[in-house]
Formats: C-alpha cells, sequence, structure tokens
C-alpha cells in the first residue's frame, strides 16, 4: 500500500534558532485515506525514427494486451472482474463510478471486457473441473439462481450445482433445471475407485450413487438443521436428539484442534463418534417402536429423515478423508446468495455460467489465500503464451506453487515499483 508522509511542523521550532535545539526523534502517527476513482491512464509513448542512409521508417508496435485491441490495461480488467463477482458490484453501478471520476466510456464496453476476461479463463475452469472430477471424495450441492426470461417480465429459476473436490477446488457448474442428468453430467457415469458423494438428502444423489456404484455419504448438519426446526413441538426430545448431534461434533472438534489425520483421525472418530452415532439410532429406533410414525408431526418426520438416511450420515465414521458435513462446501457457496440480489433481474443463463466460471477461480483463490488480484493479472497475461496441454498449471492450487512467487505484473504495478525503489 502507497504510504504519503505529511510533515506536520512544531511550532515552537519557528521561535528557536537552529543552534538552540535539537532533534531527537519523532512521533508517527497513520491514518487510513481513500482517493475514490483511483483510475490511471497509461500513455505508452513509441519513438518513430529515420535512418538517416536508407530514409527508412521505424517504430516499435503497440504492446499486446490481453484482450487483443482492447484499451483496457489487464489491471483495469482484472479490478473490473474483481469489483463484480467479489465485491458484487454491477457492471452499471462501476460504470457509474468511471463516470463520476471523469471517465467516458460506454456501458457494453464493459459487458464486453467480461464477456472476452471469461473466455480466456474458461479453459483454467474446465481444468479445475476435470481435477474435481478425480477426487476420490466430493460434495456437491445445488442453490437457486434467477436467469433467462420465463415471459414478460419474469425470470426463470435455475441452479448452480457447486462441487467441492477432496484437494480444495470449488466449481460452480450451471443448469436450467434440477434434475439428476445435471449430477451425471458433471460426475461422469465413471468414478474413481472408491469413489464417495457427499451430499444433503436431495433424492437425484442418492439416485446417481447407485446408478454409477459409488459411495453416498450423508450431511449431519442437514440432519441437526430438521431436528433444531422441530425443537419448538417436543422441546424436551429434540434437545436430547441435538445433544447427541452436538457429542458427535465435539469428537471432530477434537480432531481439528490436534490436527488428526489418517489413521489417527479414523481411530478417534471409531472410539468417540460411533458409540454416540450408535446409540443415537438406537434411541430413534426405539422412539418409532413406543410412538410410531405422525406424519403430523415435525419432530417425527425429522427422526424419520435422520433414520432413512442412516447408512448414508455413518460414511464419515468410517472414512477419516469423508467430512462428517457438507458444511465446507456451503461456506463456499455464500458468494451466491450474496450476489444474487445485486444480480437481479439482470441475469441471462450465458451469464450465470460465466459467473460460475469466475466464481469457481476466487473461491478456490481464498480457500488457497492466493491474492485474487495478483492471480488473474498473472494468468491473463500467460495465459495466451502458456502450452494447452498443461493448463492445469494456471488453476489457483497449483499457480501457487509455480508462479505466486514471482507473478507477471500490470506496466502500472511495474512502474510504480520503479519509482519506489529511486
Amino acid at each position: 500500500m502507497p504510504v504519503q508522509v505529511i510533515a506536520v511542523p512544531n511550532p515552537d521550532m519557528d521561535l528557536l534558532k537552529p543552534d538552540q535545539y535539537e532533534v531527537i526523534g519523532e512521533k508517527v502517527t497513520h491514518r487510513l485515506a481513500q482517493r475514490p476513482g483511483s483510475y490511471v491512464v497509461l500513455k505508452y509513448v513509441r519513438p518513430l525514427i529515420k535512418r538517416k542512409d536508407t530514409q527508412a521508417l521505424s517504430c516499435p508496435p503497440a504492446l499486446v494486451g490481453v484482450i487483443d485491441g482492447s484499451r483496457a490495461d489487464v489491471s483495469f480488467v482484472v479490478g473490473m472482474v474483481i469489483d463484480k463477482c467479489d465485491y458484487h458490484l454491477p457492471l452499471y453501478r462501476q460504470h457509474r463510478r468511471l463516470g463520476d471520476a471523469g471517465i467516458r466510456v460506454s456501458r457494453p464496453w464493459l459487458t464486453q471486457l467480461m464477456q472476452s476476461t471469461v473466455g480466456l479463463l474458461e479453459p483454467l475452469y474446465d481444468a479445475q473441473l476435470d481435477s474435481i472430477r478425480a477426487s476420490r471424495v466430493k460434495a456437491m450441492d445445488e442453490v437457486p439462481i434467477k436467469a433467462g426470461r420465463a415471459g414478460p417480465g419474469t425470470l426463470k429459476t435455475t441452479y448452480f450445482w457447486p462441487i467441492y473436490g477432496e484437494r480444495d477446488e470449488v466449481c460452480f457448474t450451471h443448469s436450467s433445471g434440477r434434475s439428476g442428468q445435471h449430477v451425471r453430467d458433471m460426475l461422469g457415469l465413471s468414478p474413481p475407485d472408491g469413489a464417495v458423494l457427499l451430499s444433503d438428502g436431495y433424492a437425484v444423489y442418492a439416485s446417481y450413487a447407485r446408478q454409477v456404484g459409488l459411495t453416498h455419504a450423508q450431511c449431519w448438519a442437514h440432519a441437526r438443521r430438521e431436528v433444531f426446526e422441530a425443537k419448538d413441538v417436543e422441546p424436551a426430545l429434540a434437545e436430547l436428539a441435538l445433544e447427541h448431534i452436538a457429542a458427535l461434533y465435539a469428537a471432530e472438534d477434537h480432531i481439528r484442534k490436534h490436527a488428526l489425520a489418517g489413521a489417527a483421525k479414523l481411530a478417534w472418530r471409531q472410539a468417540h463418534a460411533k458409540p454416540v452415532a450408535e446409540r443415537f439410532f438406537k434411541w430413534i429406533d426405539q422412539h418409532f417402536a413406543a410412538q410410531g410414525f405422525l406424519p403430523s408431526s415435525p419432530f417425527i418426520k425429522a427422526l424419520n429423515y435422520i433414520r432413512e438416511r442412516r447408512d448414508g450420515l455413518a460414511v464419515y465414521l468410517s472414512d477419516p478423508n469423508v467430512p462428517i458435513d457438507t458444511n465446507h462446501l456451503e461456506r463456499s457457496l455464500r458468494v451466491i446468495p450474496m450476489g444474487r440480489k445485486n444480480w437481479n433481474f439482470c441475469w441471462t443463463e450465458l451469464g450465470a455460467k460465466h459467473i460460475g466460471i469466475v466464481q469457481s477461480l476466487l473461491v478456490t483463490c481464498r480457500l488457497h489465500d492466493v491474492d485474487p488480484y495478483d492471480y488473474l493479472v498473472d494468468v491473463l497475461q500467460r495465459i495466451g503464451q502458456h502450452p494447452a496441454a498443461l493448463v492445469e498449471q494456471l488453476t489457483p492450487r497449483v499457480w501457487k506453487t509455480l508462479f505466486a512467487a514471482n507473478p507477471l505484473r500490470s506496466d502500472l504495478y511495474q512502474r510504480d515499483e520503479r519509482q519506489s525503489r529511486q
């Protein structure tokens, strides 16, 4: 961050001669300031020369930008993308901010920049999705989004299907519907050996698991939510059920605090979580045997939700690589509900797909402690020369290892570095 030094005069010095005082130190305070609309125009000056012997003219060509023929520097392009997708600032608001800063550009120009940028990033998204598909343990969910015109003044309800891989990568795939066909299209019909799919209780995931023969793990957070929402109906019994589930999470909390993994993690779950789960399932069976199934009771419905998914809820107890819930995925998909209010009424299905591509890379950057700005500035300059067969190297997870120590910068940044050294 640039620091501007402001010297504060000492009025006592004005009353004294230089030989009457001595500066023995200084005290420093800081204030955070902001320049509104901090935009810069880069003016590239290329000398045109004429040789005296041959009269030939010579001038270096204009530097190639990340988007061919565009007036936008990579720093502007990345700032626009991050403002829209990371800070949820729609392009029309960015356009107004540019105007307030005295910069006159058309709104369609910003839209074209966004579309061109996503086109450059799409191969990185595809490579990341291939990496997630290769994961043995995956988590998947779905979240609705308005995209595409359903009729005059109305938008269709479509869905993002975020998929979380075991290497801490996320891809937001998009579908016009909520059918199981999208799960099959995205995950494929040939899962890795020993594959596990972790999800909530939506039936399409169980159907897909049966079709391809993988293990279907279910989320304990969703099971807890069912019980908690029925707490007002049967407070005493619901509290007992929640205590059982809390004991399972206490075992997971110990695992996190002590960084247990592999065999040690499995042993702790077997010793401290499995007996709790078995007692809980037995308690549910006894409750059903004594009371029977009452469809009108929300609490019994909650217990039945757990009872029907017993096998899926128990998967994590015998596999240390399977999380207890999908909370890690739900934290990652928060960007969609946070942003969709800002994007309301300005979506197309293509636009939704583009948002999914960008958010996949931005969220994965955050998961790997990669600065999204540095990452995008680098890969947008690198992608045109990078071998297509090695495109996985430009996904955030691999990029952090290969390029993060010395990323490509914008000319604006490089000039600032030279000035600071001077």
